[in-house]
């Protein structure tokens, strides 16, 4: 028989934690569920299971603590498109501007 491993503390997710998620799956499904600030109405199925683990961490349910995110630093990096930017200097004459369009 193989060893099995035993489990430090029962459950991951407290029951009242289980309970909200439900609660926000139904109210996903009626078409009430909004999101935070912008009140705009939730479609995904994910975004509803975290409004309902969001709210249960609120109302101090056993909920495990958020993954920290691991975003490289610097955020997203703009390409130059191929375009470069002019450094100033003379206007281009309106009737050159038309003729270039």
């Amino acid at each position: 028989m193989a060893a099995r491993k035993k489990s430090s503390g029962g459950r991951k997710y407290g029951k009242a934690a289980g309970k909200s998620v439900k609660r926000a799956m139904h109210k996903r499904k009626s078409g009430t569920l909004k999101s935070g600030r912008s009140g705009r109405k939730v479609t995904s199925r994910k975004q509803a299971i975290a409004i309902g683990l969001s709210e249960a961490r609120e109302s101090g349910a056993k909920v495990p603590r958020k993954r920290s995110s691991k975003k490289s630093s610097g955020g997203r990096k703009k390409s130059s498109g191929g375009r470069k930017k002019s450094s100033g200097g003379r206007k281009k004459s309106s009737s050159r501007k038309r003729s270039s369009r």
